[in-house]
């Protein structure tokens, strides 16, 4: 993928960090994005310049705004050059019963997983089919494939993520751009370890009995997916191998949505 550029969202821990480390490690040059501390960013973005030899740079567009989404797509390009890889990681959560869902919640949700992926997708598009070759990647989740309680705006969230991969590669299935969802199922983030806390704390329990109780409930493998994995499923689709994969939902799910 020497060449290649890279715009990963929500890049800066978690599963986007393992996403942009290998298509970095793979020879992408990569716009890395989070809102964390700027000092952090840039020591992330420094590290991972100097571990690879390709160019990294990062941003911090609010991608609840449509304008902040362009602005990532424009500041890239002219950093970096024209986008070959899109990577639409970002996502936040909240859990709640529907009828007590605040609404400013439910569009936050929309607007941080899908609505920024549509705007992402509809800026990079015609560069990529102008140049003959592209990858949309969209991180879905199993919630993509399946639903849980409580979790109504970031399940919708993810079946449209789904839904709008499956057009998208459609649209641009005589081209050379692809466009795939990937659907993890428990990845040990940072965010979920604070969940294995959590259920340690209440129940009394150590932190690895957290965690089996964790994956017991959903994930037959008993094991978490890891970043470096999600990453190198992701390097697959942009390879030659990954040519004519188009609007797929891969789950690495550990046999979550095989029950």
């Amino acid at each position: 993928m020497k060449g290649k550029v890279a715009v990963v969202t929500g890049s800066t821990s978690g599963i986007g960090w393992g996403l942009a480390g290998a298509l970095a490690e793979a020879g992408a040059d990569v716009m890395l994005h989070g809102l964390g501390d700027p000092a952090e960013v840039e020591r992330l973005r420094a590290g991972l310049a100097a571990r690879t030899g390709v160019r990294v740079a990062a941003h911090q567009a609010d991608l609840s705004r449509a304008e902040e989404v362009t602005r990532l797509i424009r500041d890239t390009e002219a950093a970096l050059g024209g986008i070959d890889i899109l990577v639409n990681n970002a996502g936040i959560q909240y859990v709640s019963p529907v009828e007590d869902f605040p609404p400013e919640r439910w569009t936050a949700v929309q607007n941080i997983i899908l609505n920024s992926s549509f705007h992402a997708i509809r800026e990079t598009v015609p560069g990529m089919r102008q140049r003959g070759w592209g990858r949309i990647i969209n991180l879905a989740s199993v919630h993509g494939l399946v639903a849980s309680p409580f979790k109504s705006a970031y399940v919708a969230a993810k079946h449209g993520i789904v839904g709008l991969t499956k057009v998208t590669a459609l649209e641009n299935a005589s081209t050379g751009v692809t466009c795939n969802a990937i659907c993890p199922g428990w990845v040990l983030t940072p965010l979920v370890q604070k969940q294995v806390d959590a259920k340690a704390a209440a129940l009394k329990i150590s932190n690895e009995e957290a965690k089996k109780l964790l994956l017991g409930e959903k994930e037959p493998s008993m094991q978490f997916t890891t970043p470096d994995e999600l990453g190198e499923l992701a390097v697959f689709f942009c390879s030659a191998a990954g040519n004519n994969v188009r609007g797929v939902a891969w789950n690495m799910d550990g046999g979550w949505v095989a029950q």
